[in-house]
């Protein structure tokens, strides 16, 4: 993904699911267009065992999240992945 919107929300009450489908819907209205991926800091992955873990591709909904340490925490960054 080289463009994609960033989104901040620094909650600690909310969970990432929640933050993720508010970004996901705010996204989809303002481009038209569904997104597919999300890049986050790896201290916001609910299950930190699964960081780095090549084998595990978390998923939420049609969204894959993925860690991506240059997002600072509470960032996240959504947009659509390109197929080569």
């Amino acid at each position: 993904m080289d463009i994609g919107m960033l989104w901040f929300d620094n909650d600690p009450k909310t969970a990432l699911t929640a933050k993720i489908e508010k970004a996901v819907d705010y996204y989809r209205h303002k481009y038209g267009r569904d997104p597919n991926l999300c890049l986050i800091h790896p201290t916001m992955m609910e299950n930190p065992a699964s960081v780095g873990g090549a084998s595990e591709k978390p998923l939420i909904g049609k969204i894959m999240v993925r860690p991506y340490r240059p997002v600072l925490p509470g960032h996240l960054w959504i947009g659509v992945e390109e197929k080569n």
